[in-house]
């Protein structure tokens, strides 16, 4: 399993807190250890269970798994409830809203929820339980959450939590944050600052991921503050950013493959490089480009960062530098990210390598000017790259332009102290481009041949109401390149 000891401690401070959320209503939450097709029949029988209910999930492992546990209640003659209530809406629905399609571009989802009309709103939780629903065994010590040394962690390894799980925590992040109503009303996603030395945006996200905190909560909170004022619009507003985690959810709910590059028929096919080496230094910040480095130690030490700042590193490791394949930087943050939810994660990986959804693969993210339009004095490097901390600012993002005195007055060498830029970005930028025309045209003439043969082509297949439809990516990107290859 690919998971942190970030995102531990955050699921088992999770579990805590809901346990202590439960004893005040006079239950409490029991953790079972094992696998669900071995423990559920032996517990649907020793508890007596009538009724079994549990959150719907469009991720392949958890469908595989839930119709495991769904025939086993059956067998039992266990009733099963199924709710849909980590999304604001129903995947299917929207789909089936859709002509039996999945919408692949956030504006025509937008259409469509906007048909559908509001999402349903949130149930409050219960203050309290009648005494004949209060179990007997409140303090079984086998049911306990796990301690992180039960999860097999190394707790002096961690750094300091900077953002502790639970409801508890996530409400009170929610309930700050929405307390500034002149910020939520402005708030535009790309007007924040990816390399601020605190979070310049909510830090929902693995609140939302877990559970933690309700979509529909948050999603009508905003709606309440936003009601009463001048406010943004999606996709860029607070609204907007929850509206990207639906479409996401919804395209991955019935696109086989989503996670990978074959098989997958919303994705471009692109030949990406294999390099350990420079994939290591990528995930380990360690590439030479201090503002890349940064981020990926912040993740690696915080278990989050900016999602502009998400932007940078994933373009750097695909088409803007690297050339790896954009499901290699997938696994990292599958492993790293507090957040990391198997669609989005997927889906934001393609966007930014440019394999699906967005075609405008020639805007590359630039490894120095990015960073510096936010932070020109290089502050969030020197945190995160301390090793720089002496550098003046002018050299802060170029450190390999210092004059060798500077470097050594400095106490940072490069390529002693700190590594040598591992390729040169001026360099390679323009030639992936070309790689990536390439691709395009490629994939559009296999694309062509492949509909103009159906007798003789096996075409891929999104599955119940998927699509199978290619936007044409050459021809989108065709009229961007010249102009921007000029300008640079």
């Amino acid at each position: 399993m690919r998971v942190s000891p970030n995102r531990w401690r955050f699921l088992q401070q999770a579990l805590e807190d809901l346990d202590k959320s439960f004893r005040a209503i006079g239950t409490r939450l029991y953790v079972l250890h094992g696998k669900p097709e071995e423990i559920f029949p032996e517990l649907l029988k020793e508890w007596n269970v009538k009724l079994l209910t549990f959150e719907s999930d469009i991720e392949p492992y958890a469908c595989k798994r839930d119709s495991s546990v769904m025939s086993i209640a059956k067998k039992f003659g266990v009733k099963v409830l199924q709710s849909v209530s980590h999304t604001l809406y129903n995947p299917e629905i929207i789909i089936k809203k859709n002509l039996g399609k999945a919408p692949l571009t956030y504006q025509k989802f937008t259409t469509v929820v906007d048909s559908i009309g509001l999402p349903p709103k949130p149930v409050d939780a219960p203050n309290a339980l009648p005494k004949e629903a209060q179990p007997e065994d409140l303090a079984a010590a086998k049911y306990n959450v796990p301690t992180l040394a039960e999860f097999g962690l190394d707790v002096k390894s961690l750094h300091p939590t900077k953002f502790p799980g639970g409801e508890t925590e996530g409400l009170a992040r929610l309930a700050e944050k929405l307390s500034d109503k002149a910020w939520v009303c402005k708030f535009e996603k790309p007007n924040t600052s990816p390399n601020s030395l605190e979070p310049s945006t909510t830090v929902l996200s693995p609140y939302l991921k877990f559970g933690c905190v309700s979509a529909r909560l948050f999603y009508y909170k905003v709606k309440d503050v936003i009601s009463k004022a001048p406010h943004s619009k999606p996709p860029t507003s607070l609204i907007g950013q929850l509206f990207w985690r639906e479409f996401y959810y919804t395209v991955a709910s019935v696109t086989p493959n989503f996670h990978k590059m074959e098989g997958n028929p919303v994705c471009c096919q692109v030949p990406w490089d294999s390099n350990s080496e420079h994939l290591d230094a990528w995930a380990f910040g360690r590439t030479g480009y201090p503002f890349i480095d940064a981020i990926m130690r912040q993740l690696r030490q915080e278990g989050w960062i900016h999602h502009l700042a998400r932007h940078a590193v994933a373009c750097f490791l695909t088409r803007g530098d690297l050339w790896i394949s954009w499901e290699e930087g997938q696994g990292v943050f599958e492993e790293l990210l507090l957040d990391a939810d198997w669609a989005l994660n997927a889906g934001n990986w393609m966007w930014l390598s440019a394999s699906a959804f967005f075609h405008q693969f020639f805007r590359v993210y630039s490894p120095v000017a990015f960073g510096k339009k936010t932070d020109k004095f290089g502050d969030y490097i020197k945190k995160y790259v301390p090793e720089l901390g002496k550098y003046p600012s002018e050299y802060i993002y170029e450190p390999w332009n210092a004059p060798k005195s500077l470097q050594e007055r400095a106490g940072c060498v490069i390529g002693v102290d700190y590594p040598k830029r591992i390729v040169i970005h001026e360099n390679v930028y323009k030639n992936n481009i070309q790689r990536m025309s390439l691709a395009y045209k490629n994939n559009k003439q296999n694309t062509e041949t492949t509909n103009s043969n159906p007798a003789g082509s096996s075409k891929s297949k999104t599955g119940k109401g998927g699509s199978t439809k290619r936007k044409p990516e050459a021809e989108v990107a065709a009229s961007g390149i010249k102009k921007f290859l000029k300008k640079n």
